[in-house]
């Protein structure tokens, strides 16, 4: 530059920039940063010969030294694997009824499930499992299916209504408004006889032969349920889609039901065992009716 000179003041060389009257001064960078900005391209340079760092059409250069993120994952799962393995045998062998039998298995099972739950069920059931309008609360005690081990591995195996598997839990309850099997007013004294079971409206005898004659082969004459026919409990307080009169003749009407997947189809088996503990020990599983016989014994029995 042309204007270059030395500043007086400070002794050092301007870059020829002038606004004003104001000059611009060709101050040295601090050494110490300047041996910085080196060393980064120096590592910079070792970085990409050494890992992945360049993305090409199909892959990326691989580095000298082979290492991936994805090799390095794939390596701790494998090591993880092999030291869940041992557990993981065990639950395969041992029938769920006698999960219970071995405490140290049963917890293993339940942190299992637990980490299962997160991944798969979260999306409908909540993280805490209380489930929202349509989707069920696995933590009471109301079952439409049964809530002992071996009845909520079922249902995780072949889902609720479920299309295109032959085994999986369905039930149907009537349109009764939409098909016209009974008029909006016979909806409205169902609905109120349905209330009164848990007490929040009067019984009559008009709402309680409509209920005889149309609800009671599948919940039961008090409203009770009956599992064989996946038909809630119309007299506690649990309720899927709430237990106001507004929803209840919207049900009774144009019935909402819900569908699970099968899970038989999407998760290993010792999984979906371990996924059952856990929603088994959430506080609201049953007891068993039917213990299978323990697999030791039935071996030492065997001629």
């Amino acid at each position: 530059m042309a204007n270059k000179r030395i500043d007086e003041p400070t002794g050092t060389e301007t870059v020829g920039h002038e606004w004003d009257g104001i000059e611009e001064l060709d101050t040295p960078m601090p050494r110490w940063w300047l041996w910085t900005l080196y060393a980064t391209i120096v590592w910079g340079i070792i970085y990409v010969v050494l890992y992945p760092a360049w993305p090409l059409l199909r892959t990326g250069t691989e580095g000298v030294l082979g290492w991936s993120s994805r090799g390095q994952l794939a390596q701790e799962m494998r090591a993880e694997n092999q030291r869940r393995a041992p557990t993981l045998t065990a639950l395969s062998r041992v029938p769920i009824e006698r999960l219970p039998d071995d405490s140290r298995l049963m917890r293993a099972a339940v942190e299992g499930g637990r980490a299962a739950f997160r991944v798969n069920c979260v999306q409908c059931h909540g993280s805490g499992a209380a489930g929202g309008n349509g989707y069920p609360n696995l933590n009471d005690d109301d079952w439409l299916w049964g809530g002992d081990l071996r009845a909520i591995e079922y249902t995780l195996v072949h889902g609720v209504r479920q299309p295109g598997v032959e085994s999986t839990r369905n039930s149907m309850m009537p349109a009764f408004g939409r098909d016209g099997l009974l008029t909006p007013a016979e909806i409205s004294t169902v609905a109120d006889q349905v209330l009164s079971f848990s007490g929040k409206a009067k019984p009559t005898a008009a709402g309680a032969t409509l209920y005889e004659n149309n609800c009671a082969s599948c919940h039961g004459p008090q409203g009770k349920g009956l599992r064989e026919f996946g038909a809630p409990n119309l007299a506690d307080a649990i309720w899927l889609y709430g237990s106001g009169k507004g929803r209840i003749v919207q049900q009774i009407s144009n019935p909402r039901m819900g569908v699970m997947p099968a899970w038989g189809g999407r998760l290993d088996p010792v999984t979906i065992k371990m996924l059952a503990a856990y929603v088994h020990s959430l506080g609201g599983g049953e007891d068993f009716v039917e213990v299978a016989k323990d697999p030791a014994v039935a071996v030492d029995e065997q001629p």
